[in-house]
Parts: C-alpha cells; structure tokens; sequence
C-alpha cells in the first residue's frame, strides 16, 4: 500500500506539474506576443498573426509612441498620482480599518453595513461627477486621487487583519500610556506589512490605471495621464498619417502601436510587483480568512 502511495503521489505530482505548465503558457503567451509585436516589423506583421520570436527586430513603434515630450510629462503625472493617491489611501484605509477592528467601538456594525452597502450599491456616473464638480475639482490632479481614496474591498481585508493582532499587545501598550494613534502606528502598522504591503498594491494599480476620471474631470490635456495620453496614441495611429512624427521613418503597423502601448502601460506595475509579491499572498490570505 506503501508503494501504491507513492506510485500515486508521483502521478499526482506529474499531472499537477503538467496541467500547471499548460496554465502557466496560456499566461505566459499573451505577454510574450504582445512584447515580440510591439517589436515586429510592418512586413512581418502582416505576414504573421501570431508571434513569438520576430525575425526582424523594429523599435519603430516604440519611437512612434515616444516621438512626443507631452509623453514624458504624461508618466511623471501617473507616477506622481500613484505614489500620492496609493499613500492618502493607505493613510485613510488603515485608519478606519483598525477603527472598524475595535470590539468596544459604538456603533460598529452599522459603520460596516454602510461600508458594506457601497459595495452593492452607488451612486452612480453622472452624481459622482456632479458631487467632484460641486467640490471645485474639475482640472485638478485632485480628481484623480479623491474619488479613489477609498475601497471598501480593501478596507475590509485590512480591518480582518488586524483583527487577527492579539488583543494583548494593546492591552499592554495602552498600559505603558501609548495612545490609538500610537498603537495603530508603533505597534499595529508594522505588524501587518504583509497586508499593507498587498493593498498597497491594489491601489497603485488602480491609479496607473486611472483612465475614466481624467477623461471625465481633466479638460486640459497637459493634465492627461499615462492611460489617457497612450489612447490618444492609438486612435492617431489608427487613422493619421504620422510619418512626419518619425523623421520621414517607415510608418509602423497600427497593430505594433497597440501592443508597444500596452507594454509602455503595463511595465512600470510588473517592475514594482516582485518586490511585493512575497507579500502579496499571504497579506490577501490572511485578511480574508477571519470575516
């Protein structure tokens, strides 16, 4: 029976190891084909529909994409909303979950039925836009960071994080004359990087890709982030004669312009991924298991 264990978990191994490769490719592949055809010159491009390895390798879309200055100033505005945005929305997040973590606090369950309910309901575009156009925000960096400051989602997993924190470690701080600020800032913040660390991410991801806000709220295009100015980017390659943009250079494919943007959009979150993936799941883990 021993052996018929073994001879079974081998095979187990071998069919998970096999159906993870198979899943791990099918992610893979896209990425890989996006990156070679952004990199694909006009010939082969309309030769091959699917590629992996180009022949002949042309960074005319890439000069194509950053044939611009505005594009520069572009990804400074995306950065600089990102590290703001996903710092004040930690700030706040963090505060109410470990608000909302407190037993004694009065009225808690309300507090959380409200939170709840905006995950199932809200109000909707048009009063969203009229509520940041009754507050002055319109063409303002502003409108970009506000609306998202918070999410309900990544409220909770932080808030049943921290419930997981002994109470005793308070008890003893609150002894020594610490304060709540002092206790969620000293003792409850570094106690939970792990959680920090993967809601952080969710909301660096979502303002890089805060792309319906500035079209709604932002007039002046010098405002435009990343997102908004590489669609830009897109429609003009889709429909203009951009030669002139290239010095006279053979135009690339509109096909290569998609894909290059993509991969401009994309790259900055993979490069800051890795120093938080042995983070990321057991913070997203931990904060869901307790409700």
């Amino acid at each position: 029976m021993i052996q018929d264990r073994t001879l079974g978990s081998r095979l187990f191994g071998i069919v998970n190891f096999t159906l993870l490769a198979i899943f791990s490719l099918a992610t893979v592949l896209p990425f890989i084909h996006v990156v070679a055809g952004s990199l694909t010159t006009s010939a082969e491009m309309a030769v091959k529909k699917f590629i992996i390895f180009p022949t002949d390798i042309s960074f005319e879309a890439y000069q194509f994409v950053f044939s611009t200055n505005t594009i520069f100033r572009a990804i400074a505005v995306s950065i600089a909303v990102t590290l703001i945005g996903t710092a004040f929305s930690m700030l706040v997040t963090s505060m109410m979950a470990y608000g909302l973590s407190r037993k004694d606090l009065d009225g808690r369950k309300l507090l959380m039925f409200m939170v709840v309910f905006t995950m199932l309901f809200n109000g909707g575009l048009i009063p969203t836009f009229l509520v940041v156009k009754e507050l002055h925000l319109i063409d303002t960096y502003a409108a970009l960071i506000l609306p998202l400051t918070i999410s309900a989602f990544n409220m909770i997993i932080l808030r049943n994080f921290f419930q997981n924190i002994p109470e005793g470690l308070e008890e003893s701080a609150k002894m020594d004359g610490c304060s709540d600020f002092g206790i969620l800032f000293r003792i409850v913040l570094p106690l939970s990087m792990p959680a920090i660390a993967t809601i952080s991410l969710f909301y660096a991801v979502t303002y890089w890709n805060t792309y319906l806000n500035a079209i709604l709220y932002l007039n002046d295009s010098k405002m435009w982030p990343i997102q908004v100015l590489l669609r830009q980017i897109v429609v003009l390659a889709s429909g203009f004669d951009y030669s002139s943009s290239l010095d006279g250079a053979v135009p690339p494919p509109d096909q290569a312009v998609k894909m290059a943007v993509i991969v401009v959009a994309t790259l900055p979150i993979l490069i800051v991924y890795p120093f938080l993936q042995k983070h990321f799941a057991k913070g997203a883990l931990l904060g869901s298991i307790k409700g």
